[in-house]
């Protein structure tokens, strides 16, 4: 048992859209296939991974570094003790041998888009949906049926109005989604009331209505909002300040008192840690987001996991950012409390299955060996042509 090759390209999945610091017009993400000579099923096994929107293909990474590490190594050294398939952990640590610890940017997204295409390997060869793998391995068996998720929307469209916005936020709730989320700080914080204010008014209860600011703010703009915001009682304010300002973030919390939530732009274990540290979040309300296809994948994530546990946080107050299957299947088989969902942007790698509809924000896991790659129609295209 051996991969056979590992091939990676550049996918364009821009957009005209914008959130309160980018606009998505020029996105990029990689895709990659790990090629094994495993047969399941009278078919090659193939692996396929990529990484959340937001950051930017790492194809510079890939190619000069990560993908040689791997194909150059001996073979039986990315295997299972017993070669009976392939070693995700060991993999990771073949692909980051030789880098220094820290600075951990975009090298992050690199490894973990293959991470991602490792774990789909690895599950198909053992015949079984990753969930299920991983609640096996690692949830003494226990997964869970369905998801929670909530339709991530609202962005700053040119041209787009308030009405617009009020039949986006239709068109989720006709999909099967009850809790939704837009974007704040692309305008004045009156106009973004407004906006908050026509959102609830389709939703019908600001509880199931969340708002990202996407880093953008100061503190005193933070705080401003934070004052205004209170009294809606918002399913949670997502990620006022910088992500590394810490001290933003335990000020925040001072002066506001509903559930929050950040992590989607830290992208390691360590930092992960800080922000339980020194953040000022709390365990009991608020919500972390950190993304395996952004921090290293998930033999980092599963880290993260281990060090939440020890400071006395639930698996269940994590909701994934990202909006893909990978984060989906952990979800299920680590008893995550959910995921993003994209039903209109980053196609086709936002969204489900095909056949799998949203029942009042859960989607239920496919029977589909891997991530289940291959029940998104869409996507398959764009990833079967790259495997062969």
């Amino acid at each position: 048992m051996k991969i056979t090759a590992i091939r990676s390209t550049v996918v364009p999945i821009g957009s005209a859209i914008r959130n309160a610091y980018i606009d998505f017009s020029k996105m990029t993400a990689s895709l990659v296939a790990v090629v094994t000579d495993v047969v399941r099923d009278g078919r090659r096994v193939v692996g396929y991974g990529f990484n959340s929107n937001g950051r930017y293909a790492q194809a510079g990474l890939l190619g000069e570094r990560f993908i040689p590490r791997i194909m150059q190594a001996d073979p039986a050294s990315l295997l299972t003790h017993d070669g009976a398939n392939l070693d995700p952990h060991r993999i990771w640590a073949t692909a980051m041998a030789n880098e220094k610890p820290g600075g951990h940017g975009e090298r992050s997204v690199a490894i973990g888009v293959l991470d991602m295409a490792v774990w789909d390997a690895v599950a198909k060869i053992e015949g079984k949906p990753l969930y299920r793998l991983l609640a096996d391995r690692y949830n003494n068996g226990q997964a869970d049926d369905k998801v929670f998720v909530y339709a991530a929307g609202g962005y700053y469209y040119p041209g787009k109005n308030v009405t617009a916005l009020q039949d986006e936020m239709r068109k989720y709730l006709d999909l099967g989604y009850s809790v939704v989320k837009l974007k704040i700080g692309g305008e004045s914080l009156a106009d973004d009331l407004r906006r908050i204010d026509a959102v609830i008014e389709v939703v019908g209860s600001a509880d199931r209505v969340a708002v990202d600011a996407n880093g953008r703010f100061d503190l005193q703009t933070a705080v401003e909002y934070a004052k205004a915001l209170e009294p809606y009682g918002l399913f949670w304010y997502e990620e006022a300040g910088d992500p590394l300002d810490f001290d933003l973030q335990a000020e925040l919390a001072v002066h506001y008192t509903r559930p929050m939530a950040t992590g989607e732009n830290l992208f390691s274990m360590q930092d992960a840690r800080n922000l339980i540290r020194h953040g000022g979040m709390r365990p009991d309300r608020d919500w972390l987001q950190f993304d395996c296809a952004l921090s290293y994948g998930l033999v980092e994530y599963l880290r993260t996991l281990e060090m939440l546990e020890e400071h006395g946080w639930s698996s269940r107050r994590c909701i994934p950012h990202g909006g893909h299957q990978m984060s989906l299947n952990i979800a299920a088989g680590l008893a995550l409390g959910g995921n993003e969902s994209y039903p209109d942007v980053f196609q086709p790698f936002g969204g489900f299955a095909d056949d799998t509809p949203v029942e009042e924000s859960y989607v239920r896991m496919p029977d589909v060996p891997g991530v289940g790659f291959e029940a998104k129609s869409a996507l398959y295209r764009v990833m079967k042509q790259l495997a062969s």
